[in-house]
């Protein structure tokens, strides 16, 4: 379940939603607020903690790359409001000294760390950066784009890291908006329980995203640098109705539909809007960093991301923190008065499926993935 909740979130035009450049979370410290809606996110991420610092002992060079500069630089793409970000990073800088200490022995001292932020151009970094600590030991800075274009220098980067983000499409297919189209998604906000033709549409678009994204990051990236991935994923060949996110979009594109029988809003409306996330197999990742060619997989994975949730789902919370994640998308798109209705009616018709859902399949739904700049 916290697959649904992402470190980056959506915006208004569907013909214009990105990753990282689309997405808005709610800002500020207010009680519907990502910064404090966001547990379920750092959880899931503490859990491969450990298997990066695995890969960083084992497949990063830092002697070699610190003989080009003095300056060791990490950057989190998509990094959203909060604390999770800033701890991700303090984790990967601690990983990473680690490293050049058993590496490098003799070494009179270690390089200078600068940590760059990235987002889309409306991430409250202001938030963010009161989670900064006083006592760091790094430099700072924040880089607003879109993260599937080139947005630091060219060979500037040695490791970046990219946590529930990626599963975000740039932008939306136009067919699933086209009335001539088989992939017209009327009726739908998602390709779960969609034709197939809606599915490819999703996964088309998704793949097209990774290459740029790869490449980016790929003119970023000094030789030897890695790529750390977290996201939404699911086993090949498993339909996305059989998971707890794809029933709950489900919901949220039959409430919605119930909500223009009562003129809150308008069918139309409903038929214009499709949610820009997929959750993308292994067997797809694969090929999509083959074909681009500029990095080798060093690691790939699946993993269940909420391994701490047993017995009940507690509904109303699981809402609140996809609400906090989401609400932006919803609010940009539908009438600003009609998101308590949604969002209220969502906790309403989980909780009466709620025995549908512990049944769900949960494990394999986090992919997890290190990639190295060739």
């Amino acid at each position: 379940m916290a697959t649904l909740v992402s470190d980056s979130l959506a915006k208004k035009n569907n013909d214009k939603a990105s990753a990282n450049s689309t997405a808005q979370v709610i800002g500020g410290h207010g009680t519907n607020s990502y910064s404090n809606n966001s547990s379920y996110q750092r959880l899931s991420v503490n859990i491969v903690t450990k298997k990066i610092e695995d890969a960083i002992m084992k497949n990063l060079d830092v002697e070699t790359l610190s003989s080009t500069s003095n300056i060791f630089r990490v950057a989190d793409f998509g990094c959203g409001v909060g604390s999770n970000t800033i701890n991700s990073m303090q984790d990967l800088l601690q990983i990473v000294k680690k490293k050049y200490i058993s590496q490098c022995p003799t070494s009179s001292q270690m390089p200078e760390f600068q940590v760059i932020f990235n987002d889309q151009f409306t991430n409250d970094f202001n938030t963010l950066f009161t989670y900064l600590p006083q006592d760091k030991q790094y430099l700072v800075a924040s880089v607003p784009g879109s993260f599937h274009n080139q947005v630091l220098p060219k060979s500037s980067l040695h490791l970046a890291h990219c946590s529930y983000s990626l599963h975000w499409l740039s932008r939306l297919p136009k067919e699933l908006r086209d009335e001539r189209s088989p992939a017209w998604n009327k009726g739908k906000i998602h390709y779960t329980s969609a034709p197939p033709e809606v599915l490819m549409a999703y996964a088309t678009q998704f793949a097209e995203d990774l290459d740029n994204f790869l490449s980016a990051r790929g003119r970023e990236m000094v030789s030897g640098g890695m790529i750390v991935i977290v996201g939404s994923s699911i086993p090949d060949g498993m339909p996305y109705s059989q998971v707890v996110n794809g029933i709950m979009f489900d919901c949220m594109g039959s409430i919605l539909m119930d909500m223009v029988k009562t003129g809150s809003i308008s069918e139309a409306d409903v038929d214009a809007f499709n949610v820009p996330i997929y959750a993308c197999p292994p067997g797809e990742f694969i090929e999509g960093v083959e074909r681009n060619g500029l990095f080798s997989i060093e690691v790939i994975e699946l993993m269940n991301p909420a391994p701490w949730l047993k017995g009940p789902i507690d509904i109303p919370v699981f809402v609140k923190h996809v609400r906090a994640a989401m609400e932006g998308m919803f609010s940009n798109h539908f009438p600003s008065k009609s998101i308590d209705e949604l969002f209220d009616h969502l906790v309403l018709k989980l909780s009466d499926i709620s025995q549908q859902l512990e049944s769900c399949y949960r494990d394999g739904l986090q992919l997890f993935a290190i990639l190295k700049r060739k």
